[in-house]
């Protein structure tokens, strides 16, 4: 049987920021939702872009270059592999994060 997800019963579950839950699988790539709230480490993925899709809230990215991203609900931006990057939000703010499965978030 294949499943339906729905997004908003996935958000009710995470109790936790910077957490992120696996929701889907799609090939080598997996599906993260994530409750954003506060600020993220700098930190970069060598090897892996990573897609970050605001499905409520909003939040800043926050680039080594001083540039900043900033994300509304139904918007999204791929930070390219190698780039540093600090995302962070005021608000309680969801974010789904299209990545492949083997990437790990650890703030370095």
């Amino acid at each position: 049987m294949i499943p339906i997800i729905t997004v908003e019963d996935e958000m009710k579950r995470i109790k936790k920021p910077w957490s992120p839950k696996v929701i889907a699988r799609v090939n080598d790539q997996v599906i993260r939702l994530a409750m954003f709230k506060g600020t993220y480490p700098m930190h970069k993925h060598d090897n892996e872009d990573e897609l970050f899709q605001v499905i409520q809230g909003k939040i800043t990215i926050q680039l080594e270059s001083n540039q900043k991203i900033e994300l509304q609900q139904g918007e999204m931006a791929v930070i390219p592999k190698g780039m540093k990057h600090s995302p962070n939000s005021d608000l309680t703010s969801y974010v789904l994060m299209f990545e492949p499965a083997t990437l790990t978030s650890t703030g370095d």
